[in-house]
């Protein structure tokens, strides 16, 4: 019976201490940010395996392709794909950017009659292909003004180069392929983008 008591006034001082301190600290202690959840999942969804890069085989294939076709293109003053892709877009927004740059180059260029023309262009296609679908959730957090004016800018340079701008997109495969590694993994390459003269 004694032990009872005990029990029963240790309980209640136990209820009593959690009603008055630990209670109070449950619920003042601050919520995450409206709309973290969602930020942290467009941020998992805008990522892929670095494996994917990492295939010595399709690398070479996508350097081999851009190098060949590189050195017939006749507009050196411009860049589709650079730094300026970039501009007024934060870093959280840029693999959603370049999975958009690269559903434009594989529908505009890729899929055409460049499959057909260029050697290794399938197999590149079908890996920039895998890519986009593995991103297909990215999303992107704001800034979509700034986004598509930079999109809008790199497809109506292409198109204003016509065929020139085909021959710059797949010239420039190498470049597509560095950028979506280091927007798009939690492992960018090391030493930064490579640029051509």
């Amino acid at each position: 019976m004694a032990s009872l008591q005990t029990l029963t006034k240790n309980f209640s001082g136990w209820v009593f201490f959690c009603c008055c301190c630990c209670l109070p600290l449950l619920l003042t202690s601050p919520l995450p940010p409206k709309g973290a959840r969602v930020a942290s999942i467009t941020h998992h969804a805008c990522r892929v395996r670095d494996i994917n890069f990492q295939q010595p085989y399709i690398r070479n294939r996508t350097y081999t392709l851009a190098k060949m076709v590189w050195v017939s293109d006749q507009d050196t003053d411009n860049r589709l794909i650079g730094q300026q892709i970039y501009v007024n877009i934060k870093e959280s927004n840029r693999c959603y950017v370049m999975k958009r740059i690269a559903d434009i180059v594989l529908k505009d260029v890729l899929l055409t009659e460049a499959k057909d023309h260029y050697p290794y262009a399938e197999e590149v296609a079908q890996f920039f292909a895998s890519l986009t679908s593995q991103l297909s959730r990215c999303r992107s957090s704001g800034q979509r003004e700034h986004i598509e004016k930079n999109l809008e800018g790199m497809r109506s340079k292409m198109e204003k180069l016509g065929e020139n701008g085909k021959t710059k997109a797949i010239g420039e495969l190498d470049l597509l392929f560095d950028y979506l590694e280091d927007a798009c993994t939690d492992a960018p390459r090391k030493g930064g983008n490579k640029k051509k003269n």
